[in-house]
């Protein structure tokens, strides 16, 4: 299997929870099925030397491991006797199969069984989002991808979905705190609502954005007033060499007012939402006036079969914003107890996956706080 190289990781060391900063009540188990701590409870009494190792799968060929440090930090931080587990894993960003063995953790059962619901969740939702970015950034080719999924979900997820994002490929996300846990600010232009703060006019609020941050990479939203190619005219006249991209975010339910314009272009495909024959428009009506310099970014309901479709036509898109298609969670990780005293005690179908890919993680106190 293909190793899956992140181009911009540079990341040496596994995250820890300094980074991570967990609720402690994890500890307490308030976060845990009910059935792990009472089963926690019943092996602390009645089999405490027991020694059990539990492993983790998902079923999905070519996914993009992501959730491992976090799951390891877990460990470490509200773990019993964490320095006695026998801890082996793959790397966030590795690309795995189906059923292939991404965690070992080998224990007393009462330690850390608790966190069995927890790991998996950790594991589905990073490595879902992590994969989904990776679909997405290999249908754009070498085109760049901003993650913009801060609406689509709630708030405490930004951090860690930011991240699940980068490791997928994503260059750039939307928030500060998409960017917490590896470092960068995030990156933003203007929304619908600063143009409608100057009555509709996208000139306007560009100059005034221009002015309050001068030192930005001046990107302009086109589609407020549905006439995307004028507007952009428009700003680039005025900006000129100051103007670095104009974005189109127009509704699936709308048809831009070109079309309106040049309704023989009608007929072929579908004229709604930010569409291919509407960038070609643009593109060409950008170069004809001498404004090869401004990029065209394109966001609004893009996924990776979107995005394909705009790639296979050369669709002259410079940057795709992708947001809620990347947050569906839909690869689920599942944790089994394989190993009882070091021998084969597993239910049936299920069965120890050795896989000589893991490294052994040791645990280091300072860096659980």
């Amino acid at each position: 299997m293909k190793e899956y190289e992140l181009k911009h990781r540079g990341q040496i060391k596994r995250l820890t929870n300094k980074t991570f900063k967990f609720d402690e009540r994890i500890g307490q188990g308030w976060f845990s099925a009910v059935y792990f701590l009472k089963t926690a409870e019943i092996a602390k009494q009645w089999a405490p030397e027991r020694i059990v190792t539990m492993q983790f799968f998902q079923r999905k060929n070519g996914a993009v491991l992501c959730g491992i440090d976090e799951a390891i930090s877990l460990l470490h931080t509200f773990a019993q006797n964490p320095e006695k587990l026998e801890i082996w894993a793959l790397n966030d960003g590795d690309r795995i199969d189906a059923y292939e063995t991404v965690l070992t953790i080998t224990g007393n059962y009462q330690d850390f069984g608790f966190l069995e619901g927890i790991i998996d969740g950790t594991l589905a939702r990073r490595t879902s989002v992590a994969t989904h970015v990776l679909e997405v950034v290999e249908a754009a080719g070498e085109k760049e991808v901003i993650f913009m999924g801060d609406r689509d979900d709630h708030f405490s997820q930004q951090a860690g979905d930011g991240y699940a994002a980068f490791i997928g490929g994503s260059t750039a996300q939307a928030t500060h705190a998409m960017n917490e846990w590896w470092g960068i600010e995030g990156l933003g232009t203007m929304p619908h609502a600063l143009i409608q703060l100057f009555n509709g006019d996208t000139l306007e609020a560009a100059k005034a954005y221009h002015k309050t941050f001068p030192n930005d990479k001046l990107m302009v939203l086109v589609d407020y007033n549905n006439d995307a190619i004028e507007e952009s005219l428009r700003v680039a006249r005025h900006f000129g060499e100051k103007l670095s991209a104009v974005r189109i975010d127009t509704s699936n339910t709308m048809v831009d007012q070109y079309f309106m314009r040049h309704q023989d272009q009608l007929g072929t495909f579908d004229p709604r939402g930010t569409n291919p024959t509407l960038i070609f428009a643009l593109r060409e009506a950008l170069d004809r006036e001498g404004f090869h310099n401004v990029k065209i970014v394109v966001s609004g309901g893009f996924n990776a079969e979107k995005i394909a479709h705009f790639e296979k036509q050369n669709t002259p898109v410079d940057l795709y914003g992708v947001g809620s298609s990347l947050l569906k969670v839909n690869i689920s990780f599942t944790g089994d107890n394989v190993l009882l005293d070091g021998k084969m005690q597993a239910k049936a179908g299920r069965k120890y996956r050795p896989n000589p890919r893991l490294e052994q993680v040791f645990y280091n106190e300072n860096e659980v706080k």
